[in-house]
């Protein structure tokens, strides 16, 4: 069965930091590339950052020089490391396979604001 568990969200000024973390089912490591994803209110769920087995990265231009995605194998965690956060980041967000999706997890909600 897939689990994808997000953690690590919180309120945070502007120009701050947070760092979520996913515990991701073993067969989804194996498997696919992860990506994080966000979701902001009365938008669609959006790429923020994916990582490929090999961890090739890549990144939505509005991210791009803020956040770091990484993964443990040995853990099956992948995580984003989000810095200089704007009030735009504000979302939930979620991690996933990529390219290919399997079902979501429950995301974690980040909201910057002062």
């Amino acid at each position: 069965q897939v689990q994808l568990v997000e953690s690590g969200g919180g309120l945070v000024q502007p120009w701050g930091s947070l760092r979520l973390s996913c515990a991701a089912s073993g067969s989804i490591f194996v498997i696919f590339g992860m990506g994080w994803y966000r979701q902001a209110p009365g938008k669609q769920r959006e790429l923020v950052a994916r990582i490929t087995k090999s961890s090739s990265t890549d990144y939505a231009d509005s991210v791009r020089g803020r956040f770091t995605i990484s993964r443990d194998n040995a853990k099956n965690i992948v995580y984003l490391q989000m810095n200089s956060l704007k009030p735009e980041d504000t979302a939930v967000y979620y991690c996933n396979a990529w390219p290919s999706l399997v079902g979501w997890g429950q995301g974690t909600q980040v909201t910057v604001s002062s």
